[in-house]
């Protein structure tokens, strides 16, 4: 199983939230190239990045940070939030990305997908957040009517092969993932699913290997000391 450290993108500045909620964001790196370095030393194969920001205003707000790390970085990275068309992808797959999420857009645009999709193929992944099941849009303030295993088969007729699963009410919270939403999802499409939301302790991430996870995110769990990204790592391989 594949492990990911997280880096959120606000202000410039690494941060976490609790639940999503942008009045709880916390500054835990002033430094994110400096922080996406310490975990690629650490062994890191993966990293996900998150702008915040975008995901809020519907465009990529964090671009210097992210042409920074993607250009010092040598390790496939992977991002989401504000990538709303085809040419901010298109920009962002030429500088380097390996991997662009779509969460947003995908929801209200399935025919960027299908564009993206056949054109960049498996760089391309969807970010499904549920709140209680249905999916949430716009930096997570906004809950759609869309559950979210429909979603998930809707986008892997499209073609997608990789989704990224959040639970928002475990997101930042340390109580753990939602095994049985994310273990329900991975039953139901064929796509690799990575895990996210609420990593508590390194036996949620044998857990997920357990259920045949195919990766896992880890955000909060790391900043805190929770979870050292190097145990993490080794589980994960084992």
């Amino acid at each position: 199983m594949k492990i990911f450290p997280a880096i959120d993108l606000k202000d410039g500045k690494c941060v976490r939230l609790f639940k999503g909620e942008f009045m709880s964001a916390k500054v835990v790196g002033e430094d994110p190239l400096q922080t996406a370095l310490n975990f690629m030393n650490k062994g890191a194969e993966y990293l996900h990045m998150v702008d915040l920001d975008g995901a809020l205003r519907g465009s990529i707000e964090n671009l210097n940070s992210i042409n920074k790390i993607i250009n010092d970085l040598k390790i496939p990275i992977q991002l989401g939030g504000g990538i709303r068309s085809i040419d901010t992808i298109d920009m962002l797959i030429n500088k380097g990305l390996s991997r662009v999420i779509l969460g947003t857009a995908a929801l209200n645009n399935p025919s960027l997908v299908k564009e993206a999709v056949k054109k960049f193929g498996d760089k391309i992944a969807i970010g499904i957040d549920a709140r209680e099941g249905f999916v949430a849009v716009e930096g997570w303030q906004k809950s759609s009517k869309v559950e979210y295993i429909d979603f998930a088969k809707q986008m892997e007729n499209i073609g997608i092969k990789t989704i990224i699963f959040t639970d928002i009410s475990r997101d930042g919270t340390l109580t753990g993932p939602n095994f049985e939403a994310t273990g329900k999802i991975n039953d139901e499409v064929s796509c690799d699913i990575i895990a996210s939301g609420g990593m508590k302790n390194i036996d949620d991430i044998k857990k997920l290997k357990e259920m045949n996870i195919y990766g896992a995110i880890i955000g909060k769990a790391i900043y805190s000391g929770n979870i050292s990204l190097e145990e993490a790592i080794l589980a994960g391989r084992a």
